[in-house]
């Protein structure tokens, strides 16, 4: 850990509060319950329209769902 102080003692403050920053930021990742997962559930979904759009007329339509 010397050569860590001796490093962080050669940066600019600004930069070694920028350190500092990251290094919460990782322990606070770290620390950090874990995210579920995405769940899948909806897989398949859409199987009816499969004959009627192809999937860029399906991803327009998305769009434009998402504009509303």
């Amino acid at each position: 850990m010397d050569a860590f102080g001796e490093l962080m003692a050669k940066l600019p403050p600004e930069l070694q509060q920028e350190v500092w920053d990251f290094a919460q930021f990782l322990v606070e990742k770290k620390t950090s319950p874990k995210r579920k997962r995405l769940r899948l559930d909806w897989a398949g979904g859409l199987a009816e329209l499969k004959g009627k759009y192809t999937s860029l007329e399906l991803q327009k339509k998305s769009l434009d769902w998402w504009g509303d």
